[in-house]
């Protein structure tokens, strides 16, 4: 295969220093030294990095030795270099960059380009490196492929400045742009503008990039584009494609998100995304027949590139750059000591959501977990969350995890502006954040272990409780300790809690913290002090959102305007107004009954979290946790804790675990006991529940076949067996209607619906065609593993002795008519459910149902 890579051409001059040689040798030995060395960029480091990807001989511009042969007409990039640990779980250092130092231009001001080696009108592969540095303007110099009218050679085009009047992009958009893929950074898209956050979520993102890509009059040059890559950092990237209707794929490691897989004290490198080009040109050269299936070959090429360019960062210019190579060979080499390989690179389909509710929580997990969320919930408790939630982001602070978007976009804002006030240089006044939540929710632990994953040493956690302060005295105390430790060069992380608590009248402490919030000091008599450098966290014993500490929830106009007059007499604004950051916790409660589906899973990441912390002895060697799954399931369906976290954490502290080696139902604590914390009844029939089924498998089995034979007596296609009473069954179709009871709430699972016993009788519902179809096949595909088992086979002739039946084939094969005789056994299955006293209760708001998507 013959490939072109061209573009603007840089030198790149590396600087580093290395301690002295000797003590005894010369003079210039005994001091530090100063090394220099000139290596390829922009697209002569892309020829390099394609070679080594594909192997195949590359055509492109040539410099024979940097060194002798430097033009000063080129342009020249200077870096400084450092050793860096390779990351954080090896010692061993490479070199990095460790600041860029600028670019040294021609005195012209043109940039000198190169030819390319023995060009080929008919390459099969092009691939530009288009730096903004005279390349796209300057025809000479382009790939004769691309130039000829004639040609359709398959181009790459790397771009940074996304603006399409160059000539090179107007050249392949009118002639090569159906078979032209464009790769441009996220930052470079930022720079130029277009808003697409950073490092909140991946969902955020992904919907941010889609907005943009749809509306953003700048981007709508790229929107035309058949092929567009966006590379962002070095953890992910979305694939948009409009070859037949418009689509975006994110590509995404689960447990990074954008720029978290390494920290600026780890050093910088240049040619990242050059890396992530020839990973992607790699795939692509590999297939012969590429023009097939393109789309999925790119979407193979960007797993590659991700991992490639992660291996390029973590190899940098190599442990001794007098010795080693440079760019390794070993980057595009799959090794057993990879941190990060293809396989663990995920993609989910982003939505093109018109509801501003449904934006707002489309969630990968939903869309990535073919299991329903309870089982999903299960497995946490009984697996561990890297084992059930290894496809789907993962934010983790310290010893917090969770896989809410909304609580992984709040923790890492408030990360966010943690990191950048830690660092910065000369602040006067603290960083202030609200966070807000019910009682047990866990306000304290979830942003204490946000703030020790950014700097355990530096940062030193205060608590006080003004409800329990008698004067501003106290106050001015608190701040006198909060000084005492910022002096010492710590970061106070200082809690005041219950701040909207009253004193004084409603909000009454909120004027005492205007002048330490906006200008860093606190008065006492006459003297100000200074706080210094402090992180405040006001976080909330009233109100459980910051909705409804700014009273947003109020619907009555009247009772509004009152709110907000007294609100304003508090100085509620101005408090507001200083704050740079809020989070509303979650914590173990449904918040909305609609949108919120995810609590089911942060109980059972809470459970799973205290099960390692407070009873490790109940998880065996293979992680897996010793839990009845009555225990379970009511811990995770209860409908509300009454204290939040506290609650979960006080039920299982009173149950019996010291030498348990199973979390069994007597270890529970007494039903007086459990009153405190849940509903006790709703909690033993969530505990009972496999029991109550157990007990009434005989009276649904007979009751199914009973509705069902009366149902099918004017069928004449019916098997006699099947039509007759329940006590003249032969054993063999009783124990198939007895499996079929028993399999029915596994069944309905899947479907997103959960048997729940009840006192009463309840109503019963009717399936959707859809849900009727899902069941039908289910059913089906169970009743033909279950005959498999017991020895039946296909036969033309259903014989008992044989055991032949002509209905053991796949759903696919299995004629209408069987088919429908499966469908309505299904359909009755609600209200046989009802009359034993069992509901069915919806589990999650599917997405399909949603009116906001399009």
């Amino acid at each position: 295969m013959k490939i072109v890579v061209s573009g603007d051409i840089c030198i790149n001059s590396l600087q580093w220093i290395t301690e002295p040689q000797s003590s005894t040798g010369l003079n210039w030995q005994n001091h530090i030294n100063m090394h220099s060395k000139l290596v390829s960029g922009e697209s002569l480091l892309l020829s390099d990095l394609v070679s080594l990807a594909t192997g195949a001989t590359i055509l492109s511009p040539k410099i024979a030795n940097i060194e002798s042969n430097l033009s000063k007409e080129f342009i020249r990039s200077t870096a400084e270099l450092d050793l860096f640990p390779i990351s954080n779980k090896k010692k061993e250092k490479v070199y990095r960059v460790k600041r860029f130092l600028g670019f040294t231009g021609p005195a012209s001001g043109q940039p000198k380009l190169l030819p390319i080696d023995n060009d080929d009108i008919n390459a099969d592969i092009v691939i530009i490196d288009d730096e903004n540095n005279g390349f796209n303007s300057n025809s000479d110099f382009w790939p004769l492929s691309i130039k000829s009218t004639d040609t359709s050679p398959l181009v790459l085009y790397k771009m940074n400045n996304p603006i399409g009047s160059n000539e090179l992009w107007k050249q392949l958009e009118q002639y090569h742009i159906e078979k032209t893929i464009v790769i441009i950074n996220g930052d470079d898209l930022r720079s130029k503008g277009v808003n697409i956050s950073r490092s909140i979520s991946w969902e955020r993102t992904a919907q941010d990039f889609v907005w943009q890509i749809n509306n953003n009059p700048n981007l709508s040059f790229l929107a035309k584009c058949h092929h567009l890559i966006v590379p962002f950092g070095l953890e992910g990237a979305i694939y948009y494609t409009n070859a037949k209707a418009p689509q975006s794929t994110l590509y995404f490691l689960p447990y990074e998100f954008e720029g978290g897989s390494f920290k600026d004290t780890d050093g910088k490198m240049y040619g990242l995304t050059s890396c992530f080009v020839a990973g992607l040109a790699h795939c692509i050269a590999m297939e012969q027949s590429y023009e097939e299936d393109l789309c999925h070959l790119i979407g193979e090429g960007i797993r590659e590139g991700i991992v490639s360019a992660h291996k390029y960062f973590l190899n940098g210019f190599s442990k001794d750059l007098e010795v080693y190579e440079f760019p390794s060979p070993s980057i595009f080499i799959k090794e057993d000591k990879d941190t990060v390989f293809t396989e663990l690179v995920q993609d989910a389909i982003i939505p093109n959501l018109c509801n501003f509710d449904a934006y707002s929580h489309w969630c990968i997990l939903k869309d990535k977990s073919s299991a329903n969320l309870a089982e999903i919930a299960y497995d946490i408790v009984k697996n561990g969350v890297e084992s059930s939630l290894k496809f789907i982001p993962i934010a983790q602070f310290g010893n917090l995890q969770t896989v809410d978007r909304t609580e992984i976009e709040s923790y890492r804002s408030i990360k966010n502006l943690m990191v950048e006030y830690i660092s910065s240089k000369n602040v006067v006044r603290p960083l202030s954040i609200a966070v807000f939540g019910t009682p047990g929710s866990g306000k304290s632990f979830g942003v204490t272990e946000v703030a020790a994953s950014i700097s355990p040493g530096l940062i030193e956690k205060l608590n006080f409780n003004l409800s329990q302060f008698r004067n501003p005295l106290d106050l001015i105390n608190a701040f006198h300790k909060v000084r005492d430790l910022s002096l010492e060069g710590k970061i106070p992380l200082i809690f005041f809690d219950e701040f909207d608590s009253a004193f004084e009248g409603k909000l009454g402490w909120l004027k005492y913290f205007l002048a330490p919030m906006q200008d860093g000091v606190f008065r006492e008599g006459d003297s100000i002090h200074p706080i210094g450098k402090a992180i405040f966290v006001f976080a909330g014993g009233t109100n459980s959102t910051f909705g409804e500490f700014c009273g947003e929830h109020i619907q009555d106009e009247t009772a509004k305007n009152k709110f907000l007059l007294e609100f304003k007499g508090a100085k509620g604004p101005d408090f507001i107004s200083r704050l740079r950051g809020y989070v509303d916790i979650l914590g173990p409660n449904q918040t909305d009954a609609e949108w919120d589906q995810l609590f089911i899973i942060r109980r059972a990441m809470l459970l799973r979290s205290l099960l390692e912390r407070k009873v490790p002895h109940l998880i065996n060697d293979n992680s897996e946790a010793q839990i009845d799954n009555g225990v379970l399931r009511a811990l995770l369906k209860i409908p509300r804790y009454k204290h939040e976290s506290r609650s979960m954490e006080a039920i299982l502290e009173m149950s019996m675990l010291t030498n348990a080696k199973k979390w069994e139902q007597s270890d529970l604590p007494s039903k007086e006991q459990l009153k405190l914390h849940v509903d006790e009844e709703q909690f033993l029939r969530h505990l009972m529940q496999d029991a109550f089924f157990s007990e009434k498998i005989e009276t649904l089995a007979t009751a199914l076949h009973e509705k069902y034979r009366a149902l099918s007596k004017s069928d004449l296609s019916m098997d006699k067996d099947f039509l007759m009473p329940w006590q003249e069954l032969s054993e063999d179709l009783k124990r198939s209607n007895r499996d079929m009871a028993k399999n029915i709430p596994n069944a309905l699972i899947k479907i997103n619906y959960d048997v729940i016993s009840v006192k009463e009788i309840p109503s019963f519902m009717e399936f959707s065609e859809e849900e009727l179809d899902a069941l039908a096949e289910n059913e089906h595909t169970r009743w033909y593993r279950h005959r498999k088992k017991d020895g039946w086979t296909y036969g033309e002739i259903k014989d008992h002795k044989k055991k032949t039946d002509p209905g053991l084939v796949s759903w696919e094969k299995l004629p209408q008519v069987k088919k429908d005789k499966v469908r309505k056994m299904v359909k009755i299955w609600p209200e046989i459910l009802a009359q034993s006293n069992f509901k069915l209760e919806r589990l999650k708001y599917s997405s399909c149902e949603n009116p906001g998507i399009y």
